[in-house]
């Protein structure tokens, strides 16, 4: 015992005092380092060192973050066991924690145990919690439950029957734990649980004072002949255990078998490829016969790290374990140990390894004991990072749910119904600051306007209008690149088979007014369609704002979202179809007769100008045939009679004094200046030659009109020029193509006004007008159908589950995270 006490204390000085500020250059070289002196192989006593009042409390604050749930948020440094059936963990487990565990004939550990070992203790004693983080489906708590379980254990030999206790009552969620106390060993064999394995874990609190401070999980071990959802149940919960990179993985493999077929060495390679943070546990050494040459030449090559296929950062342990036989003599730890030493120290080919720590558990314990004191060290501030970040986040998240009601409900669901349609009101006045409704209504209604375009009348005076380019305008500016497919050119001899179709019993020379109705509904019903498209569109663009303001103003209630959404919808409706008709009867207007309009002057200035037009074309035509270069649509020698551009806005004026009727006057056109219209086309003013200017060569057109007025014939204009031409035997259809195409503007310009108009008037103006009234005589109707006012309207205001859920799990874990950082900072201010 003396030369056992002396080794002990040789041993401890070789342990490092530790620093906070230890990274992983400090780290040993658990594979090459020097072999430690013979005293060695006996547990280390350093309870009265620094290092291990600081080892003390780093274990016990990780112990205390355990049992607050911290590792379901940060990667705890932890040590887990790993192996099969029959690789020797359970001995592992009883070596290193001086216990019995269970032991069955098949699976005996059937949940995580997990094992936390202090040697600041003068006798040895041990406490059980059953720690419960998951319900019965496996499902996550919002807060783990730390139940005791019985009483403190002082006799070792109880140990066991009650560990089988505290399995039992995790495998049998359902039954108070305390039922489980009075259970015997057998009673405990013969209960059917409810649970095959459990995610729950049995947390053991050893006080010993021969133990070294150490703390690690136990896990079931990896079956293969059960059932394949069981099999995969216990391969996934060491997986689960050994992903985080915080965790050292021990894993135990019996030398009796190849390392090839050990499952527990392929899932550690799986989650550690690189083998930095596995360790290797070689037991049942002595299960080798002497005749073994080959294996055991080949386990020394894996212990001294000389196998290229089987290498670790931190290398592997080899230890002998007690057998059955000496399980039932109840040996101590102190003998188990010495026959350990004695077995390595005499038998070949171990007693040949330099690196003596490699063998028997006490240099196991140790060096495990200090790489976790380290990992724990080296973590600590980025597990303070985590934490704070993790903390800033819960409460951003906290912050951004709605606070609980405070309001009375009736004052809360009266505020909201009218905040809610003075915002929409806003919306269509245009005067909230989010201008998607009026900013998406004018490009839809832009896109109308253009669409109404492509109807112009496409009339072509020649024979076969199809080899002549449109005459949308003289210059250019209105040739259309986007023509509605319903309109189709139109020559001189369709023009005279519509009229003749509409002869009845007219006298010769006389036109009949149906020819021209007749062209008019070819353009004005292509005008259906683009008002259809344009009100489905602002539809559309009105219930996704209205379904925005209805999750904006009521989604914090979902009872009293769906109420008023189905309110709103309702209401939406009605003026839908109030705009639809109203949209219908505006159409019509102008697609059924009369064909009307008090802008006389406007619709003979164009009749004039498109009449001098066609007739102009018909004397040139050479000049319009195709093909011409796309970018010029006319020649620059065609005359330039003027005509107005679709969006001027400014009517064009008829001569001062002339009626606008053909004829009406006689009296001079020099009194008044003529109006251009911007675009270089207006009419020349030739009362005063002195006033032509001269600065750009005289075109014929212009040479011809200050002939004329040096002649007396004072204030004509170009397009007064097509009367000298001579009589065309087509002058009745060309009168019809001016006409109609004259009053064609006339109805275009009131068309893409009103249609607008109309929609914005019927539907949206309507719907704001109506909408507080309709929801506030609902709710009162609805309210007054039932037996009590004020409920209804707490039913309404009633807050979503989910919220309030969601507000409860923040909070909770909220108040989880400052638990957890107040230790964190607890065991920092202590150093």
């Amino acid at each position: 015992m003396d030369l056992l006490r002396n080794r002990r204390k040789q041993a401890a000085s070789t342990e490092p005092s530790i620093e906070p500020s230890l990274d992983a250059t400090s780290l040993p070289s658990l594979s090459n380092s020097a072999s430690p002196p013979p005293e060695a192989w006996e547990d280390v006593c350093v309870s009265s060192s620094d290092y291990a009042r600081k080892r003390r409390e780093l274990m016990e604050m990780m112990a205390d973050l355990r049992s607050m749930g911290a590792d379901a948020f940060i990667p705890l440094p932890s040590v887990v066991v790993i192996g099969g059936q029959s690789a020797g963990k359970s001995s592992l487990v009883e070596a290193v924690s001086g216990i019995n565990v269970p032991r069955d004939s098949g699976t005996c550990t059937r949940c995580p145990m997990e094992c936390n070992m202090s040697s600041h203790a003068t006798s040895w004693s041990c406490t059980i919690t059953l720690r419960i983080g998951f319900d019965s489906n496996g499902l996550d708590l919002q807060k783990p439950l730390n139940v005791p379980f019985g009483r403190t254990i002082t006799d070792r030999s109880e140990f066991e029957v009650w560990l089988r206790r505290a399995q039992a009552a995790i495998l049998n969620p359902n039954v108070p734990s305390a039922t489980f106390h009075a259970k015997t060993a057998e009673e405990l064999r013969n209960i059917k649980n409810t649970l095959k394995f459990s995610r729950n874990v049995v947390c053991v609190s050893i006080e010993d004072p021969d133990a070294t401070d150490l703390s690690f999980y136990d896990l079931p071990g990896l079956i293969q002949n059960e059932e394949a959802d069981i099999v995969d149940l216990v391969k996934s919960l060491a997986e689960h255990y050994i992903e985080k990179e915080n965790t050292i993985i021990l894993t135990t493999i019996p030398m009796s078998d190849d390392m090839e077929n050990q499952q527990s060495m392929s899932l550690a390679r799986a989650a550690d490829p690189n083998g930095r943070r596995t360790i290797g546990v070689l037991t049942k050494p002595d299960t080798l016969g002497t005749g073994a040459i080959n294996q055991r030449r080949k386990w020394v090559e894996i212990i001294e790290g000389r196998s290229e296929e089987h290498r670790l950062s931190n290398g592997f342990y080899c230890v002998r374990l007690p057998d059955d036989a000496e399980r039932v003599q109840r040996l101590s730890r102190a003998e188990s140990q010495r026959r350990a030493a004695e077995y390595f120290d005499t038998t070949s080919p171990w007693k040949d390894v330099i690196d003596r720590r490699r063998f028997g558990i006490p240099g196991f314990v140790s060096d495990i004991s200090q790489l976790l004191i380290k990992r724990i060290q080296r973590s600590l501030p980025r597990l303070r990072e985590d934490v704070d970040a993790l903390l800033a986040k819960c409460t951003k998240d906290f912050d951004e749910l709605p606070p609980p009601l405070e309001n009375d409900p009736q004052i809360e669901v009266l505020g909201r119904v009218n905040e809610f349609c003075d915002v929409f009101k806003s919306f269509v006045n245009g005067s909230h600051e989010d201008k998607r409704l009026a900013q998406r209504n004018r490009a839809l209604y832009a896109i109308f306007k253009r669409d109404i375009r492509g109807t112009a009348p496409d009339f072509r005076p020649f024979n076969d209008p199809e080899d002549y380019v449109p005459l949308d305008d003289t210059e250019g500016n209105m040739t259309l690149t986007e023509r509605d497919p319903g309109v189709k050119a139109m020559g001189i001899y369709d023009i005279r088979r519509v009229i003749q179709e509409a002869i009845g019993w007219e006298l010769p020379n006389n036109v009949p007014y149906q020819a021209k109705a007749n062209l008019i509904a070819e353009f004005t019903k292509l005008w259906v369609a683009p008002s259809e498209r344009c009100l489905a569109g602002v539809n559309n663009v009105l219930d996704q704002v209205i379904d925005t303001l209805i999750s904006t103003h009521f989604g914090r209630f979902k009872v009293l979202e769906e109420y008023f959404g189905n309110l709103i919808r309702i209401q939406v409706g009605v003026c839908k179809r109030g705009a639809r008709d109203a949209v219908k009867t505006a159409l019509e207007l102008e697609t059924t007769t009369p064909h009307y309009t008090q802008n006389t002057h406007y619709l003979q200035t164009l009749r004039e100008k498109w009449l001098a037009h066609y007739k102009t074309v018909r004397s040139k035509p050479s000049l319009y045939r195709r093909p011409i270069p796309l970018a010029v649509e006319y020649s620059p020698e065609a005359p330039k009679c003027s005509l107005p551009d679709l969006d001027d806005d400014d009517d064009p004026q008829p001569p001062y004094n002339e009626s606008p009727y053909r004829g009406s006057s006689t009296q001079s056109h020099s009194a008044r200046p003529e109006k251009s219209n911007g675009r270089g086309s207006g009419r020349i003013n030739i009362s005063r030659p002195e006033a032509v200017s001269v600065s750009k060569p005289e075109t014929p057109e212009a040479k011809a009109l200050r002939v004329l007025a040096e002649a007396g014939y004072a204030g004509l204009r170009v397009s007064d020029l097509a009367r000298l031409l001579p009589p065309d035997s087509f002058e009745e259809e060309l009168v019809v193509m001016a006409d109609v195409r004259a009053y064609y503007h006339i109805a275009y310009k009131r068309i893409i006004d009103h249609i607008p108009f109309t929609i914005e008037h019927a539907l949206h103006h309507a719907l704001a007008k109506q909408l507080s009234q309709s929801l506030l005589t609902s709710l009162l109707t609805d309210a007054a159908s039932g037996p009590n006012f004020s409920e209804r309207m707490k039913e309404l205001v009633s807050e979503d589950a989910s919220i309030a859920q969601r507000r409860l799990m923040l909070s909770t874990r909220k108040e989880r995270l400052l638990n957890i950082r107040r230790r964190l900072m607890t065991f920092s201010n202590s150093i």
